[in-house]
């Protein structure tokens, strides 16, 4: 929160030390893709430009290529392995013959452990030429869930015994793989209740292809095991066709990706107080956070060798250079030119506003929250049944009601200890669902909305000039904004990455990986000035063109005219012919002005005017009078 300079540094510390730990999680994803001839066949011909070229199991393939090659610069500590199953052959990492029996048609191609190079390497490899005949399907064309998901249980307990996130994404077409084998469907959901015992997630991404539904309700409907309040989270079906524009490698990666970062709730179990004696519980969840190159470590390069520094922090006097421990420091707040001295205890207790607790104190029309109102990121909330039972039916109602009505509810908030308490609105939210894709990237929920108390609000920098637009200018404005407006109106930020942030991934990308460092960053946040100047050029130049009128006719308005007299005497002395600096020196044109200068005669004009001079060129107008008529002698020799 380093962009927010208005908020004390102590709430900045405190809140830095929350993000990180809301990172420091490991994380560990088994991807397992179902190998049979339905997954192996290519779509059909089409002459669309947007039309599958890959069969499901190669877009299944690129795309855990994809998110292995993000997570080897972006999660170096997470781990990710890669399970075929439905193959002819099986392989089991410990390279026993007797452990690959035991898992027969499972094929572990990537063990589940860090990803490295090489992994990577042999991925895109297998992608272009499956040389060793590893998607090769079994000849009855199935495999046992049971066995598929026991050998994931190995795995996981195997290698990330200890990891707080653990997941199995299950890629496959193939709705029901025991259709006449009650035995085997049963054995496989006694498997599954082993991974969910053991807090392990199966994540479903199933696919259709040549016109056939998915019914999860034939089979993975009892091997995924679902909190009731995460149904928004259900698997989306995914389709493989050729003509009507949706991708299956996109559907995939964008699925994928939105699930292989574990949802951890930013606070979790808060009380949500509706009314006097009903309280629920609920957790909130950080939607958007701005990405930053991670350093994991500093490096000491003063040295024959470089090593890894690690940083110690120490407090010493002033006089003495005496280390001071922890216990003998105390903080200090300045009262009436003093100073008022609090132990740790003490300061701890001063910014102690009571426990966790979100209180609804009353209800307003949804219109009363102003778009400039936002001091800070909302935060969303989703009902959690840790402490209350039922608190999805009771957070659903009070949803739907908010809905209905168009209100919003006035809360105040605590959403840690030791935090300073705040003021919010409480807005309920629709699903979202991706446009391109068609997958849910938002559930239905309701967003703690900060508002700003009356020392947030300030007031805007005054102008100093301020002139009213002509129609037609408004007019053809309206026009620019009308034929660049982004597709269907919203802006997408997935189209458009931090161009910074992804540079420094693609240079350690292309380090990690022994590729070519490429030369040029690939930036889609520049704008298309061909696209631009093609359809509204014309109309910003006529604009520009009426802008630079309508400020110099304002100007010249403004600017006091002093009267003539009304009955001008004949006796009277007569008036000298004006010289040109006599005149404004905003009507002194450039060859009236070089005129002067050569002439000596910029050196009668006053202070006022040769400051107005410099102002309408744009340049800075401060000094003693020598040096503005420098300034003005400058400024001619390069104009």
């Amino acid at each position: 929160m380093a962009d927010e300079p208005w908020r004390p540094k102590e709430d900045e510390d405190d809140e830095e030390i929350e993000e990180i730990n809301y990172k420091s999680q490991k994380d560990a994803i088994i991807i397992a893709i179902d190998v049979n001839s339905t997954m192996l066949q290519p779509p059909p011909p089409s002459d669309s430009k947007k039309a599958d070229t890959d069969s499901a199991l190669f877009a299944a393939l690129k795309c855990a290529s994809h998110l292995m090659e993000q997570r080897v610069i972006s999660n170096p500590k997470d781990m990710m392995g890669i399970l075929f199953f439905g193959t002819k052959h099986s392989k089991y990492p410990d390279g026993d013959d007797r452990a690959s029996q035991s898992y027969p048609h499972c094929y572990v191609y990537v063990d589940l452990d860090v990803p490295a190079a090489e992994d990577v390497m042999a991925l895109k490899s297998l992608i272009e030429e499956d040389e060793d005949g590893i998607l090769i399907p079994s000849e009855d064309d199935s495999a046992s869930m049971a066995n598929v998901l026991f050998c994931a249980n190995q795995l996981f307990t195997t290698r990330a015994p200890n990891f707080t996130s653990r997941r199995l994404f299950i890629i496959t077409d193939n709705d029901n793989p025991h259709p006449d084998d009650k035995k085997s469907k049963s054995a496989a959901v006694v498997r599954a209740k082993d991974l969910y015992d053991l807090s392990i997630i199966i994540e479903l991404f199933p696919i259709t292809s040549n016109g056939t539904d998915f019914n999860v309700s034939k089979f993975y409907e009892d091997i995924i095991y679902r909190d009731i309040s995460e149904e928004a989270n259900s698997p989306q079906i995914l389709t493989s066709t050729s003509g009507d524009g949706i991708s299956l490698l996109k559907s995939l990666i964008s699925n994928v990706t939105s699930k292989q970062v574990s949802k951890r709730a930013l606070f979790s179990g808060i009380p949500f107080e509706i009314a006097p004696g009903l309280t629920i519980t609920v957790s909130g969840y950080n939607v958007i956070h701005k990405q930053r190159p991670q350093r994991s470590c500093y490096i000491w390069l003063d040295d024959e060798k470089p090593q890894i520094a690690k940083g110690e922090t120490a407090k010493f006097t002033e006089d003495t250079a005496e280390t001071i421990m922890p216990d003998e420091t105390k903080k200090a707040y300045k009262f009436g030119g003093e100073f008022v001295f609090f132990t740790p205890d003490e300061h701890k207790m001063l910014r102690d506003f009571g426990p966790p607790v979100i209180r609804i104190l009353g209800f307003k029309p949804r219109s009363c929250i102003k778009p400039w109102e936002s001091v800070k990121k909302a935060t969303f909330i989703f009902p959690s049944e840790e402490h209350y039972i039922g608190s999805t039916r009771v957070f659903a109602s009070l949803h739907k009601k908010l809905l209905k009505d168009d209100k919003i509810a006035i809360v105040w908030a605590i959403t840690r200890s030791n935090a300073k308490p705040g003021l919010f609105a409480l807005v309920a939210s629709e699903d979202k669902m991706d446009d391109a894709t068609g997958a849910l990237y938002l559930p239905a929920g309701m967003w703690l909305y900060p508002l700003p108390f009356a020392d947030d609000l300030r007031s805007g920098p005054g102008l100093k000039y301020r002139t009213n637009p002509p129609d037609k200018m408004i007019d053809d404005l309206s026009m620019v904004v009308e034929n660049l407006w982004l597709p269907n109106k919203r802006y997408n930020p997935v189209k458009y990455p931090n161009p910074q942030l992804q540079w420094h991934y693609r240079i350690l990308q292309a380090m990690a990986l022994d590729e070519e460092v490429p030369e040029v960053p690939d930036d889609a946040t520049i704008p298309k000035y061909r696209a631009i100047n093609k359809r509204v050029g014309g109309l910003i130049k006529d604009i520009n063109n009426a802008a630079k009128a309508s400020v110099s006719s304002d100007t010249l308005a403004s600017r006091p005219v002093k009267r003539e007299l009304d009955a001008p005497s004949d006796n009277g002395p007569r008036k000298r012919a004006k010289s040109p600096y006599d005149a404004g020196g905003s009507s002194v044109s450039n060859k009236q002005l070089r005129d002067a200068v050569e002439s000596g005669s910029v050196q009668k004009m006053t202070v006022a005017d040769l400051k107005e001079v410099l102002t309408v060129r744009g340049i800075d107008p401060k000094g003693r009078k020598a040096e503005l008529i420098d300034k003005i002698e400058q400024w001619l020799e390069t104009h």
